[in-house]
């Protein structure tokens, strides 16, 4: 988020999270509806696949909607930093039914190797599947709307599967077009193998940005060196070190060491610390910043992990 955008607000991004996940549940659910319809009229494997891929994205967005209602519960007692990280198991939940979906739809499509079967009523699937594609569109662009808005990795995960469902009701499309157009039966069973390869590649992204948070990965250099840089810009701030990043949900959480003069008092060191923490704070929205106040020139203990 540029200096010059307005910081969305705790409430707003609560919302916008909600929304989203209802969203997403209500167009799977619909996309099931009319594929199955659609499925029991071709009988292509192709179009199974999509299938298949609609009921994931439903248990998928359901266990979406149950941990991004968990995540936004407040920090308790029991739980300081919050309830954040339930949006990275979302991610792996996710992956894995990908995975699962990957696996019956190869077994499917050896099947339909073994024993070619013609494709009936293609026109009905075409159809569906183009209806299927612009719902799915409108369905991303209100999620890239609310992941640029609350940087949710539980949202931003649930939209890259649905980017992989463009791409598997246009392979569905070609598919039923060459099948019954052109008399080539391989084609479906080749383009569900496809879809399959597409979703492992989904799979495995959406594994690592969930690992990620889950491992409390730092945040990129380019903004710890902003970090960096907005603190050190305070006038008795002679330094910075011992940076630590991390986020958990919609919430991050940076902390790091100032040097200052040691002639002043500790209630000065509290003030200039807490005027660079708003400084922070106001470059990086819905941050928690923490900082130690350290004297100047005391030889003390710091991290060994290379800045």
């Amino acid at each position: 988020m540029s200096d010059t955008e307005e910081p969305t607000s705790q409430n707003t991004v609560a919302r916008l999270m909600r929304l989203a996940t209802y969203a997403s549940v209500s167009v799977a659910s619909v996309l099931i509806i009319i594929k199955a319809g659609a499925w029991i009229a071709t009988e292509s494997v192709s179009l199974l696949s999509s299938l298949v891929d609609s009921v994931l994205d439903v248990g998928a967005s359901v266990v979406n909607l149950l941990a991004v209602r968990h995540a936004l519960t407040p920090a308790d007692r029991d739980h300081r930093f919050g309830h954040g990280k339930a949006e990275a198991l979302a991610g792996l939940a996710q992956a894995a039914f990908i995975a699962g979906s990957g696996a019956f739809l190869l077994l499917e499509s050896i099947d339909r190797f073994i024993q070619p079967r013609e494709i009936s009523n293609s026109e009905t699937g075409i159809i569906v599947m183009v209806i299927a594609i612009v719902m799915t569109l409108l369905l991303i662009g209100f999620q890239s709307y609310v992941v640029k808005q609350t940087g949710s990795v539980a949202i931003k995960a649930d939209s890259l599967h649905y980017r992989a469902d463009i791409l598997v009701n246009v392979a569905v499309i070609v598919s039923l077009f060459l099948a019954s157009n052109l008399s080539w039966s391989m084609a479906d069973p080749i383009f569900a193998i496809l879809i399959v390869a597409y979703m492992s590649i989904g799979a495995y992204k959406i594994s690592v940005q969930s690992l990620d948070v889950l491992m409390d990965k730092e945040f990129p250099d380019e903004d710890r060196k902003r970090i960096k840089e907005i603190a050190e810009s305070h006038e008795k701030v002679l330094n910075v070190h011992d940076m630590r990043t991390r986020s958990s949900g919609a919430t991050s959480f940076i902390q790091f060491h100032a040097e200052m003069a040691k002639e002043i008092s500790l209630a000065e060191a509290h003030d200039i610390a807490d005027e660079v923490m708003y400084m922070v704070e106001e470059a990086f929205p819905n941050t928690e910043v923490l900082i130690h106040q350290d004297p100047e020139g005391v030889d003390e203990r710091r991290d060994d992990v290379q800045e």
